[in-house]
């Protein structure tokens, strides 16, 4: 970004990476969303939902947002975080969706979920045993994915955690990386009018790897494309 373009300003709904969670020793950076999309180059603006707020007005001002997980207690409040996500597609504001957020990402728009790896895909050997804090394994990222721009074709590590996972993939999603078990690990929008994707790992966490980083920085070219189409478009309709 030029050096007097104004920060790019990320939503951030859900809890943050830094919370209890012990240094992996080598990071750039310390973990947690703020610190994080501040080494990427933007700027984080924590959402909090509040009775009689609404997203239109909590996502004023917002280039993107990052959907870090579920705060919902009731019925009532999961509605409100899956409104989040259609309201995003709605404005076209990039989304990057971590673990739960993916989870829900995924179901709002017509996908379905394994609630329990181990009892419903037994074959998926690398997520048998039980979840431990920052637990690392391979991925194979999709060539031709907006993934694999942002971390290259074949193997990466992350630190993957997680019980459920995606099933069905939903309408106008592909799958954009895989566990070596098969097990879904992200999957991503198929077209350009949208940019959202959605990982299984916690990209901000103390346990993630530096490469991590390039999934904000992918969310921040988004958002910094998607503002040049909003300055461009009234000059468009001028001519």
């Amino acid at each position: 970004m030029s050096a007097n373009t104004p920060s790019l300003r990320i939503g951030v709904y859900g809890s943050d990476e830094k919370v209890g969670q012990q240094s992996r020793g080598c990071s750039l950076w310390a973990p947690g969303y703020d610190s994080t999309l501040a080494a990427a180059g933007a700027t984080a603006v924590p959402l909090h939902l509040r009775p009689g707020c609404s997203w239109d007005e909590l996502l004023e001002g917002v280039d993107g947002v990052v959907f870090a997980g579920s705060k919902a207690t009731n019925a009532q409040q999961q509605a409100e975080e899956e409104r989040l996500c259609e309201w995003c597609r709605e404005l076209g504001l990039p989304l990057l969706a971590v673990d739960q957020g993916l989870q829900i990402l995924n179901s709002i728009f017509g996908g379905s979920m394994y609630q329990d790896l181990p009892r419903e895909l037994p074959e998926a050997l690398q997520h048998r045993h039980r979840l431990e804090e920052g637990l690392r394994h391979a991925i194979e990222v999709t060539p031709g994915t907006r993934m694999a721009e942002i971390y290259g074709d074949g193997e990466i590590i992350v630190n993957s955690e997680h019980r459920q996972a995606v099933s069905k993939v939903a309408r106008g999603f592909k799958i954009s990386a895989r566990a070596l078990d098969g097990v879904i690990e992200a999957i991503e929008t198929e077209t350009d009018d949208w940019y959202a994707i959605g990982v299984q790992w916690h990209p901000a966490s103390a346990t993630a790897s530096g490469l991590d980083i390039q999934l904000f920085r992918g969310l921040l070219d988004a958002c910094e494309q998607r503002r040049q189409q909003s300055v461009a478009a009234p000059l468009g309709v001028a001519a």
